[in-house]
Order: C-alpha cells, then structure tokens, then sequence
C-alpha cells in the first residue's frame, strides 16, 4: 500500500534557493540508489512554512531509503537548512485521481 512521508519545515528567505537544488539533487540520488518513489511535492504554505510531501509506492520502500540516508552528507545539508522541521508518515487510505 503506498505511504507518504511529510516534512514541515521553515526555511530562510536566503536559503531558500539553495535548499531547492540540493533537494532536486537529493531526489535524484535517492529514485536511482531505491525504487519506489513514485512523487515528490513541496508546497509553501500560507504561515510561510513548508510542505515536503514524499509518495512511496510501499512501506519497505520509504523505510529501506531513509535508514540509507542516515549521516549522508547531502541530506545533513539539506536538513541543516530546515528550522523547525518535523516528519510524519501516513498510510494512504483513499485517494480520487
């Protein structure tokens, strides 16, 4: 079943450029070293905060990609630019295309 991983975050108005492309690379690593990332979407929200929204196509997926993650250079980087950052993962449950 697919699953989502969220991440709420605040960034600095001048980080913000570098945050985005150290993320687009990010991304790519991770679709090419694990499958099963089907969507990526980030979206500002009206506070001012951040919405990173991650689509696994499984669990074991999502899971197996980010215990890799721990400790890598890029992705301390990148999470070194987020303030106030916080996870959740979901379970989708029902979705109208």
């Amino acid at each position: 079943m697919a699953v989502v991983r969220l991440h709420r975050f605040r960034v600095a108005r001048a980080d913000l450029d570098n945050l985005l492309t150290q993320r687009r690379i990010l991304i790519d690593g991770i679709r090419r070293a694990h499958p099963g990332l089907t969507e990526t979407r980030l979206t500002r929200l009206e506070d001012g905060t951040y919405l990173d929204t991650w689509r696994w196509d499984s669990a074991e997926h999502m899971l197996s990609a980010v215990a890799a993650a721990q400790g890598l250079p890029l992705v301390d980087a990148t999470e070194a630019l987020m303030l106030d950052a916080t996870a959740l993962t979901g379970e989708i449950v029902d979705e109208t295309p």
